[in-house]
């Protein structure tokens, strides 16, 4: 199967700021184009100090190929969180939506400027590939599941390291509720991208869907939570019933509550489900962002 060739759009713009209003526009729909170099740092930050200056630098002799986007950790704690960034600076690449590539702490001029060629040089080196894949997640999403395994099939077979491939490959057979089949994709892929994000949320998918076929009816465990809010146990399977059935907005407001009124019922079992379910998301996802920020003020409340 032939992918076709893309061209990066080259632009005078290829370093900004964003924040949480728009970096799903500027960071996330921006790779579709052209591969974004997102930037976590701070102004107490020495090392971003550093750092900063020489991604710029890297970026724009890359001549268009690749941008960057820099977020304040301090004004921008929810995108932040959502991506587990522990420590800045904390650079992340994104190409087609999804992050590919990163590293934590400052480095020379040298591994900055080879690190930026190598996100520069994605969208070019692979073939159509990733345009491939973005078409085979549009196929998934309006329910043409039978089209999206034969293209990510196709995919793997031109590059048999293509996480976001294996993913969408498992999340095909998710869609048709054979979790063996999503297993047995994810257990394929190469040890190297295992760690990919985009396994690992679909291996949190597996995880709450296997969870889901042990709860009970939502209606039921609806009414004995209504008749014993304090029931922590029934909390969760509802949560756990909510997300099986789709209600993802649903299992997260009760997890919420269950963290508000005892964040540390079975060892945190509330909150250790929350973090599942956010893993299970994109990382702009609307109620992953959201959640976080609502766990955060209950947390340090």
């Amino acid at each position: 199967m032939d992918f076709g060739q893309a061209t990066p759009v080259v632009s005078d713009d290829n370093v900004y700021d964003v924040t949480e209003a728009d970096f799903m526009e500027k960071v996330i729909d921006a790779s579709h184009v052209t591969p974004v170099i997102l930037d976590f740092w701070a102004p107490w930050c020495g090392p971003c100090k550093t750092l900063g200056p020489a991604l710029e630098a890297a970026v724009n002799a890359a001549g268009g190929k690749v941008k960057m986007a820099k977020i304040n950790v301090d004004q921008n704690q929810g995108i932040a969180g959502q991506m587990r960034v522990q420590s800045i600076p904390t650079v992340f690449a994104f190409h087609q939506g999804k992050p590919v590539d990163g590293f934590q702490g400052a480095l020379p001029q040298s591994e900055v400027d080879a690190f930026v060629a190598k996100i520069a040089d994605m969208h070019e080196e692979d073939g159509g590939l990733a345009d491939a894949i973005e078409a085979a997640d549009l196929m998934l999403a309006e329910g043409e599941i039978d089209d999206a395994i034969e293209t990510f099939t196709a995919i793997l077979e031109e590059d048999p390291d293509a996480a976001a491939a294996f993913a969408g490959l498992a999340k095909c057979h998710l869609a048709k509720g054979d979790l063996e089949a999503a297993e047995a994709v994810l257990n394929g892929a190469p040890a190297d991208v295992a760690t990919h994000a985009a396994i690992e949320a679909v291996q949190a998918q597996i995880a709450l869907a296997r969870e889901a076929e042990h709860a009970g009816p939502v209606d039921e465990l609806r009414a004995k939570v209504a008749a014993d809010p304090a029931d922590m146990a029934a909390k969760l399977e509802l949560a756990t019933a909510l997300h099986g059935a789709g209600d993802v907005a649903g299992a997260v407001d009760v997890l919420l509550e269950a963290v508000r009124m005892d964040r540390d019922w079975n060892e945190a079992a509330a909150k250790t489900q929350l973090f599942k379910i956010f893993d299970a998301l994109t990382p702009n996802d609307k109620i992953a962002l959201d959640g976080r920020r609502k766990l955060s003020s209950i947390l340090f409340a």
